[in-house]
């Protein structure tokens, strides 16, 4: 992994993982579960099921088996904190997702505060870019950010313009603000652009995404503390529970 310097300071580390087939029919997306109190997005057909609704503290069942290798940290992930702190927390996002501009606005500030500035938790984002093309290309853009060592800075930016747009697949996630975002975070934009142009990232946004949903990830946000999932863009006060809960037994 490589080390990098965070957005308000706090440590950071550096992570890669194709597939034309994976992305299920856009008619088949969910556009969000609307229901009272819903939090997350999910892939698959719109449902009132039970199994859309927030969850906390199970794994699936089908991925349980290869969960733990699966969620080990390394190649090209971006770790946001002390390396040696004793909880991992993972979120599979999506960039359009407005769950995780949620979970980005709502929780992760206090996250970051209480957690990882701290060196109890570290922080790793990884793609699960399900809603359409902007989503796979501001992964990919992402991606390029890694290479210069300023990901966690980029995430950042791109979730503010999402949040701020408000709106999915309407074409704001282009070329023109992924390199904008570049140039106000002090990238060299030659190199940031070069990298985007060529869709270097591209493949392996797919390849990341087709990864999670192998071990069952099928919404976002979904987030792993310590291996224990939960789901959805739910209270700080759920997230705090499971991190405690996972604190207790170091």
């Amino acid at each position: 992994m490589h080390h990098e310097n965070p957005p308000e300071e706090i440590p950071q580390i550096e992570k890669p993982r194709t597939s034309k087939d994976f992305f299920l029919p856009t008619s088949i997306l969910i556009a969000g579960v609307l229901i009272a109190g819903s939090v997350i997005y999910t892939a698959g057909k719109k449902s009132g099921n039970p199994a859309t609704q927030p969850i906390t503290g199970t794994n699936p069942p089908a991925a349980s088996a290869n969960l733990a290798e699966a969620l080990k940290t390394g190649g090209r992930d971006v770790v946001l904190g002390d390396a040696n702190a004793p909880v991992t927390f993972i979120e599979y996002g999506d960039y359009q997702c407005p769950f995780c501009g949620r979970f980005f606005t709502q929780v992760e500030p206090q996250l970051r505060d209480e957690y990882i500035k701290t060196g109890k938790v570290k922080m790793v984002y990884r793609n699960f870019q399900f809603l359409g093309t902007e989503s796979t290309n501001a992964g990919a853009a992402a991606e390029c950010a890694k290479d210069q060592s300023k990901f966690w800075v980029y995430h950042d930016e791109l979730y503010r313009a999402e949040v701020a747009d408000g709106q999915e697949n309407n074409g704001n996630l282009n070329r023109n603000l992924f390199i904008s975002l570049a140039k106000n975070a002090g990238f060299d934009v030659n190199a940031f652009t070069s990298c985007y142009d060529s869709n270097k990232y591209v493949d392996q946004v797919k390849k990341d995404t087709a990864a999670a949903q192998a071990i069952g990830v099928n919404s976002t946000p979904t987030n792993y503390v310590n291996g224990q999932t939960v789901i959805g863009a739910q209270p700080y006060a759920a997230f705090k529970a499971a991190i405690d809960a996972a604190l207790a037994t170091k």
